[in-house]
């Protein structure tokens, strides 16, 4: 068992187009479907497993891009001294003053590494200053909890 980070920030309206994070629905529209929902299918095929938009189901990210991961580490703890070291880059940017705290982050950290180290995943957001967003996300693989059947972004 291994831990994938990743990353992402960016306009929170951006974020908002749930469509473009939806992984497809594993059947195709039945024939004779609405042409526009035949479409609609067809793009998010082509579009979700190449968009750099953080997936609604964290596990999810297994099917994203390699370039997309931003590290991988066999130990839980390091997983969370990664998330450790990008909340700290981060913070200073967050809208919200109490998101900022240390003892809540450094409790964030701690709950972190004790999920990973029973094989959960981790999704984090916060608002930034302006309206952008950041997602954090640890993700354990070979196998994952909830996907099993995903394959590993790294092998």
């Amino acid at each position: 068992m291994h831990h994938h980070g990743y990353l992402w920030t960016g306009p929170k309206q951006r974020f908002d187009q749930e469509g473009l994070r939806r992984h497809p629905h594993p059947e195709p529209p039945p024939v004779g479907s609405k042409p526009e929902l035949i479409q609609r299918y067809r793009d998010v095929v082509t579009d979700f497993p190449v968009c750099d938009l953080p997936p609604l189901e964290t596990a999810h990210w297994l099917m994203k891009p390699r370039t997309l991961l931003q590290g991988t580490w066999e130990e839980p703890k390091r997983a969370a001294e990664w998330l450790d070291e990008r909340l700290a880059e981060y913070a200073p940017r967050f809208a919200s003053e109490s998101d900022r705290e240390a003892t809540r982050l450094a409790a964030l950290i701690n709950s972190a590494a004790e999920h990973l180290g029973w094989g959960g995943d981790l999704s984090i957001g916060f608002y930034l200053e302006q309206p952008a967003f950041l997602t954090l996300t640890l993700v354990t693989c070979s196998p994952n909890r909830t996907s099993p059947d995903l394959q590993c972004p790294a092998c």
